[in-house]
């Protein structure tokens, strides 16, 4: 019984050494799990960010009632297609230079989407580096807007 205690004693029996042990043999795995969990916080950490900059279809209404400005990312065709209500149509590679074309509109709330509401957020994001600080993404894009059932324009005369 003695050898027994002692063993368990030399090998080490706490949790700490057992949580060394187990780093040891399974270094692969636990590098693994660390970089798994620090891309889950970082993009947790974005989403965050980004939720904090995006409107739902009836914010987005609300500021355009009080004269927002709504710019479409989508290509001509599909701003064609249907767009929100006085929208001006802007290719996303566009949103880098929209310093000098917006700059009017600094004070003003800006909306920015496409389809989906990715690359609003992104055009948002850059917006905002460029002083507009009332830079705004619609979440889910117009796909979010057509399924609450909210009116678009059509043609492809941009608004502005």
């Amino acid at each position: 019984m003695r050898a027994l205690f002692y063993g368990c004693r030399k090998f080490g029996n706490s949790r700490m050494d057992r949580l060394v042990q187990y780093i040891q043999v399974n270094h692969w795995l636990v590098a693994v799990t660390v970089v798994v969990l620090v891309a889950a916080i970082v993009l947790e950490l974005r989403a965050r960010t980004q939720s904090l900059s995006a409107l739902s279809p009836q914010d987005a209404i609300r500021l355009m009632n009080r004269g927002a400005v709504v710019i479409d990312l989508r290509p001509a065709e599909q701003y064609a297609a249907g767009h929100l209500s006085g929208a001006r149509r802007m290719d996303g590679e566009q949103i880098p230079k929209a310093g000098d074309t917006l700059k009017k509109y600094k004070q003003k709330p800006l909306i920015v989407y496409d389809e989906s509401g990715s690359g609003g957020g992104s055009a948002a994001r850059q917006l905002k580096a460029l002083g507009f600080e009332q830079a705004f993404n619609l979440r889910g894009g117009l796909a979010a807007w057509r399924a609450d059932s909210l009116p678009l324009e059509k043609g492809s005369k941009a608004g502005g």
